[in-house]
């Protein structure tokens, strides 16, 4: 028996390299790259009615050209599949053996 999907529920994927979050909702599936705030989302009653194609061409024509869906910088995997280790700061953070 399946478990009733009653809250939301979010699962990372990664697609051609790049991070995206994957978000279920009782309403909807929403795709969006990892770090953005904004990205596709999808009703289901749009997609069992076969609404779905023409409610994503509409959203397509009006949403903000500015809206991005490739995970924001500090979220895109490097080539080699780690982060980059962060250079320590040369603040007031010194260990004491160093003065």
């Amino acid at each position: 028996m399946a478990t009733k999907l009653e809250k939301p529920l979010k699962r990372e994927i990664e697609i051609d390299g790049q991070a995206f979050i994957v978000t279920l909702t009782p309403q909807a599936v929403a795709l969006v790259g990892k770090g953005r705030r904004k990205g596709i989302e999808i009703r289901w009653h749009e997609m069992i009615s076969g609404e779905a194609a023409l409610a994503r061409a509409l959203q397509a024509s009006i949403v903000d050209p500015s809206v991005r869906l490739e995970p924001s910088a500090k979220n895109v995997r490097q080539e080699s599949g780690r982060k980059q280790a962060r250079q320590p700061s040369r603040g007031k953070s010194q260990s004491k053996s160093a003065k």
